[in-house]
C-alpha cells in the first residue's frame, strides 16, 4: 500500500487515536507503544516500514501522542496523512537510543506505583527486550512494570470495525467473488494446478494491488489446509479446494475459499466426496446461523465441529473454525475452542469449516461474516455449492 494517501479521511483517525487514549485511560495503562503494521495503520493511516530500527507510536492516558522513528524516516511520514493529523515526530540517528524517547512518558512519572505497559504484536524481540531492559533499570523501588499485548488491551477498537471498515471489507468480498466466478471455467482435465494459480494471480489483480496467498489443491492434494499449488494435472471429477485472498489499496483484505469439481460435474466426484460436501455445507450454516452478537468464538467453532462430528467425519476437521479479518488477513477474534470471547456487533472473520481425508480429497468453505444488531452479514456471495 502506498503512503501517500490514507484510506480514509484524516478524521477517522484522529478519533480512533482519542479513542485509544480513552480506552487507555480506562484500563489504567500507562504507556501504550505500537511498532509498524496494521495497528499502526490503523491509528495513523501509515504503513510505513521500520525495518529493524524502531518506529513506533507511542501513547499515554494523557497528554499528545507522539512518533517515534529515525531520521531518515521522518521526511516520508512528513509527506505522509501522519501530518495531518498533528503527530510530533521524534527522530533519531544510529548510535543514539530510541527505546528512551519512546518511554520518556513512563520514565517522566515520579509515581511508586507499578506501571502497565501495553506492547503492539508487531513489536520484534529486540526492541521488547530493550524497552524492558530500559524500563526496568529507571523504575522507582518495588514498581517494576507489568506488560500486557495492546491487541487485547485495546481489542474494543481493533476487532469491532467501524462503518468504513465494513465497507472496505464488503469491496474485498466483491472483488474475490468476482475471482471465484471465473474458476469453474479454469479448472479443466489437463491443466496443472500452477496453470490455474497463474490465471487466478492475473484475476485477483485487477481489483487488488497484492497477492496474499493462492491454493488449488486438487485430488489428495486438497487433504492438506495449508497447501498452495504444484505440477499435478487435473482430471475430470478431481475435487479441488480454491482458496484465494488479497489485498485492497485501502490495506484491507479478502479470503474466501470455495471446493470445486473438474468438469463442474459434482456427480462424477467419488461417492464419500458428494456425501461430505453434504455434511460441510450443513456445518457452514450452523456456524453461519451461531455467530450472533452474545456468542462467544468457541460457541461458533462448536457449531460447525457438531455437524462435522455427527456425521463420523470429526478426525478429519483438523484446524480452528475462523479467524478475524481487517488490516491484518489473520486477527481476532479467532473462531476455535477455548476462545470465550465475547462477539460484539461489528466484528469481522471468516467461518471455514474443512474435512480432509488423507490420500483421497479435502473441502473447505468459507465465508467472512460480519456481526450485526441481531446476527451476521456475509460480504460473500459466491455460490457454496459444488461447481
Amino acid at each position: 500500500m502506498s503512503d501517500s494517501n490514507s484510506a480514509f479521511p484524516v478524521s477517522v483517525y484522529a478519533d480512533r487515536l482519542q479513542r485509544a487514549q480513552e480506552v487507555s485511560a480506562e484500563k489504567g495503562i500507562d504507556l501504550l507503544i505500537l511498532g509498524t503494521g496494521a495497528d499502526f495503520a490503523y491509528l495513523t493511516g501509515s504503513w510505513v516500514s521500520s525495518h529493524e530500527r524502531l518506529t513506533a507510536l507511542v501513547l499515554g492516558p494523557t497528554g499528545k501522542p507522539f512518533i517515534v522513528a529515525p531520521s531518515t524516516d521522518i521526511e516520508t511520514l512528513s509527506s505522509s496523512p501522519v501530518a495531518q493529523l498533528g503527530l510530533e515526530l521524534r527522530g533519531w540517528s544510529d548510535g543514539e537510543n530510541p527505546y528512551e524517547l519512546a518511554c520518556e512518558p513512563l520514565r517522566a512519572t515520579t509515581s511508586s506505583s507499578t506501571p502497565t505497559v501495553a506492547l503492539g504484536a508487531s513489536l520484534t524481540a529486540d526492541h521488547v527486550l530493550r524497552i524492558q531492559g530500559l524500563l526496568a533499570e529507571s523504575a522507582q523501588s518495588g514498581a517494576q512494570p507489568q506488560y500486557v499485548l495492546a491487541t487485547y488491551s485495546l481489542a474494543e477498537l481493533f476487532t469491532r470495525k467501524d462503518a468504513a471498515e465494513l465497507e472496505e471489507l464488503t469491496k474485498a468480498g466483491a472483488a474475490i467473488d468476482a475471482v471465484h466466478a471465473a474458476v469453474p471455467g479454469l479448472l479443466r482435465a489437463g491443466r496443472t494446478e500452477a496453470d490455474v494459480a497463474a490465471d487466478l494471480r492475473d484475476l485477483i489483480l485487477r481489483q487488488h494491488v497484492e497477492v496474499d496467498f493462492i491454493i488449488v489443491g486438487s485430488g489428495p492434494n486438497g487433504a492438506n489446509p495449508h497447501y498452495d499449488y504444484g505440477d499435478r494435472v487435473l482430471s475430470k471429477g478431481d475435487p479441488v479446494v480454491v482458496d484465494i485472498g488479497g489485498t485492497l489499496p485501502s490495506g484491507y483484505h479478502s479470503d474466501t475459499t470455495r471446493t470445486y469439481v473438474v468438469g463442474g460435474d459434482l456427480s462424477a466426484a467419488p461417492q464419500d466426496f458428494q456425501d461430505a460436501y453434504a455434511v460441510l455445507e450443513r456445518a457452514q450454516a450452523a456456524g453461519r446461523a451461531a455467530a450472533k452478537p452474545g456468542a462467544t468464538a468457541q460457541e461458533v467453532d462448536r457449531a460447525t465441529r457438531e455437524v462435522i462430528e455427527e456425521a463420523g467425519f470429526g478426525e478429519y476437521f483438523t484446524h480452528r473454525t475462523g479467524h478475524g479479518i481487517g488490516l491484518s488477513t489473520h486477527e481476532e477474534p479467532f473462531i476455535m475452542a477455548g476462545n470465550e470471547l465475547v462477539l460484539e456487533e461489528g466484528m469481522a472473520f471468516s467461518i471455514e469449516p474443512g474435512i480432509y481425508v488423507p490420500g483421497k480429497w479435502g473441502m473447505r468453505l468459507e465465508d467472512i461474516v460480519y456481526t450485526t444488531a441481531d446476527g451476521y452479514e456475509s460480504v460473500n456471495q459466491a455460490p457454496r455449492e459444488v461447481r
